[in-house]
């Protein structure tokens, strides 16, 4: 397999340069980690009124964002430093990565204002955006491999243009039509990407890991997650989509199961994105109970969101950017402390609901709350690691 990150050596010279538009990681990891601090403030002015002119309303808007706006910025952050690995060609740097990351920021601003149409054309021109800046360099170097990357970049843009179109009446098809589709396009970029890199860290770090990859399992997760996503495109509900999600989750346990992770509880790290791949096997467990309506979809995709989404984003922006930027592959107390703070509040977010379905209004509360703390801690502690190169 090829090597997806590869370390930069630190500066020699011993002087601090401005570095923060040299590559995609810097600018969308600061971005989406203030974002996702910052978002759930927003969405508690919208929800208490504060906010009139938002035409994307309450849960709508919440979905949106932390999909469309959070994650997406992470997978484009990754994906413009990953392609320039896998291709050995330049992606955007410089005056064209300050304008999509201004593309970027338009589309947070503009669904909050009554330009409703501007801010349909902003979103979904940023995935495509993005996918002609992957594509360019994917083609250049003929890396047939990662092309579908492009395609799942598309498939975002569609997903969004659902989203909008249905918001300004000018589509019949349900908007949480294209949340689900851009949360099942999410999912498959997880399990790809942990896939890919979860074992080889786990090897890295930790000698005598012996985390392995077995072709029939690969494919098997990775097939069932995309029949997942083929069953929600063809409304599958009920027996039959209980039966297609637990059968995905324990192909994904034993995918999990072949990397050990008990053997990285003192490697921080390496622990936190074995954790949020547990996340992905709770989150179809948890849909298949929901497709029997024995709970709420609400648990299974916060399961998705704030569990494998957010746990997987703080331990890669963590462990890509000190290794991007030539530092030692060490958490610190700064970096466990994020960890266990966005972990905590996908933890109070999904459990607490279960336990007591009265205690939602407070379970959602105290899980903002440390998720805005573990997203803020991270842009404070890395603003100086991914805006300078020593």
């Amino acid at each position: 397999m090829a090597t997806i990150i590869q370390i930069a050596n630190p500066s020699k010279t011993g002087q601090s340069r401005f570095a923060l538009w040299d590559l995609g990681f810097r600018p969308f990891y600061l971005l989406a980690s203030s974002f996702a601090a910052f978002s759930v403030f927003v969405w508690a002015l919208q929800f208490s009124g504060f906010l009139p002119y938002a035409y994307l309303q309450g849960p709508m808007w919440h979905a949106h964002e932390m999909l469309f706006g959070f994650a997406l910025a992470v997978m484009t952050g990754f994906l413009l430093t990953a392609g320039q690995n896998w291709s050995g060609q330049p992606t955007p740097k410089g005056p064209y990565l300050v304008a999509l990351a201004a593309l970027w920021l338009a589309g947070r601003v503009l669904v909050l204002s009554p330009w409703v149409w501007l801010a349909a054309g902003v979103n979904v021109a940023f995935p495509l955006a993005v996918a002609i800046a992957l594509g360019i360099p994917l083609y250049r170097a003929r890396n047939r491999r990662n092309y579908f990357f492009v395609a799942l970049l598309l498939i975002m843009a569609l997903a969004q243009l659902v989203v909008h179109l249905n918001a300004l009446g000018a589509l019949r098809i349900p908007g949480w039509a294209g949340i689900s589709l851009g949360l099942d396009v999410m999912l498959f970029v997880l399990c790809v990407m942990g896939g890919r890199v979860i074992p080889m860290f786990t090897n890295n770090a930790i000698p005598g890991a012996k985390a392995e990859r077995r072709p029939s399992v690969e494919k098997l997760a990775l097939g069932l997650v995309l029949l997942l996503t083929f069953a929600d495109a063809m409304q599958v509900s009920g027996a039959w989509l209980a039966l297609l999600c637990v059968l995905a989750m324990l192909a994904h346990l034993t995918r999990l199961w072949l990397w050990q992770p008990w053997k990285t509880l003192n490697t921080p790290l390496v622990w936190v994105l074995h954790a949020a791949y547990a996340w992905i096997t709770l989150h179809l467990a948890f849909r298949a109970m929901a497709a029997m309506e024995w709970i709420s979809a609400s648990v299974s995709s916060h399961a998705l969101t704030a569990g494998a989404i957010g746990t997987m984003v703080i331990g890669m922006m963590t462990r890509t950017a000190l290794g991007h930027t030539g530092r030692k592959l060490v958490a610190r107390k700064t970096e466990v402390a994020c960890y266990a703070l966005v972990t905590l509040a996908a933890v109070v977010r999904v459990f607490v609901p279960l336990l007591n379905p009265h205690w939602i209004s407070d379970a959602v509360l105290v899980s903002a709350l440390l998720w805005s703390s573990g997203f803020a801690l991270y842009t404070w502690r890395y603003w100086p690691v991914l805006s300078r190169e020593f």
